[in-house]
């Protein structure tokens, strides 16, 4: 569904065919377009060629398929993003069915659509320019599946392994919405899972998985675009109100929060409950990091709960570059204004740092950190 949505968008089926070729496994492509629901969508169909009389597909264990990706004439960022994607279906299937991750196989047929999937999916990434990729929540299907390792609950084991952290909701329909394989080339390629970032949109495409009853088209669509001026993202802010919390302890409290990825940490008072002094903890975040900065956050506080909300963020476009001043190097960060403007802002620990050294006051490397940095 993936590789039909990204020919819809525009990716040239040669491309995707030459680059293919290079993974030396003997496989036909088959794209048809079909209806699901009121919507049009092309078919991508994975055609491996059936064994001679007397034999049976074998199993590929995952060992044998990172080496045939590894002897693959792929390019190097497309190789790279197969074997993480593929790692990450491996590590998920040896986890849920309790075995060795070298123990991990595949059915030759499902190995074989699996390989042109994930390694198709890289090389669409790669070739269509995508620089970052912003995945929805993922909505789950319920029922169950007949697998190699008999009925199984939907969303599948292996798929909920790998949709550990992310966003979900549910799709409300008694079919399998997202398939282990899918839900490894959403997990590794995903940047962010968040709604539909600003840009200027270029690009639809929808590809269409199997027919499937319900109100809902069994479709994936996928929408590219650029940047254009200001940018915007998704965070998340999470809040905690502290009674208890020693001020001096604070400093270790955000240093190891924002080792941890936290985008910013601040601290307020206010008059909490009991009319007791205390302070309001603020974290920013991206939506991926929402876990696991929550749990830090409780673990070093003592917080019984945490606060959390999603929202928009607009940000100007910037750029971090070191300069060389009479004091060393300075990195200055050079942001994109609203009228096209660029303004710089020297970056403090460097400041600080040089004016230690140099024994000079800290105003005075900062202005010329940043007038070396309008005048270069």
């Amino acid at each position: 569904m993936f590789l039909a949505a990204m020919l819809d968008a525009g990716l040239p089926r040669r491309k995707l065919k030459e680059a293919l070729d290079g993974l030396g496994v003997e496989h036909r492509l088959v794209v048809r377009r079909v209806k699901r629901g009121s919507l049009s969508a092309p078919y991508l169909d994975v055609k491996v060629p059936k064994p001679r009389r007397g034999h049976h597909h074998p199993h590929r264990h995952y060992d044998a398929i990172r080496r045939l990706l590894d002897g693959a004439k792929l390019e190097a960022p497309v190789r790279d993003q197969a074997q993480a994607i593929f790692a990450a279906l491996a590590k998920a299937e040896a986890r849920v069915h309790g075995i060795p991750i070298e123990k991990v196989h595949f059915h030759e047929v499902g190995a074989v659509d699996a390989i042109v999937d994930i390694t198709g999916a890289a090389i669409a990434v790669h070739a269509m320019g995508i620089e970052r990729v912003s995945v929805g929540p993922v909505a789950l299907g319920q029922g169950t599946v007949e697998t190699e390792h008999g009925r199984l609950p939907l969303p599948a084991p292996a798929t909920l392994e790998l949709l550990r952290g992310v966003p979900t909701v549910p799709a409300h329909v008694g079919w399998e919405t997202i398939t282990p394989t899918g839900a490894a080339i959403l997990r590794t390629l995903g940047d962010e899972f968040t709604g539909l970032p600003a840009m200027t949109i270029e690009a639809i495409g929808h590809g269409a998985g199997n027919d499937r009853p319900g109100p809902l088209p069994n479709l994936l669509r996928v929408v590219i675009g650029r940047e254009s001026g200001g940018g915007a993202d998704r965070v998340v802010c999470l809040e905690t109100n502290l009674d208890d919390l020693v001020p001096e302890h604070f400093d270790h409290v955000m240093e190891q929060l924002l080792e941890a990825g936290a985008l910013d940490v601040s601290i307020l008072h206010q008059q909490t409950k009991k009319n007791r002094p205390g302070f309001l903890l603020r974290v920013l975040t991206t939506p991926a990091e929402r876990i696991p900065l929550a749990t830090r956050l409780l673990s070093l506080t003592g917080s019984l709960g945490v606060r959390s909300l999603e929202s928009d963020r607009l940000i100007l476009p910037r750029e971090i570059r070191r300069v060389d001043t009479r004091f060393g190097k300075i990195r200055v960060k050079f942001v994109t204004a609203p009228d096209g403007s660029t303004e710089v802002s020297a970056e403090y620990d460097d400041c600080k740092r040089a004016a230690l050294r140099a024994k000079r006051p800290l105003g005075e490397v900062v202005r010329e950190a940043e007038e070396v940095a309008r005048n270069p």
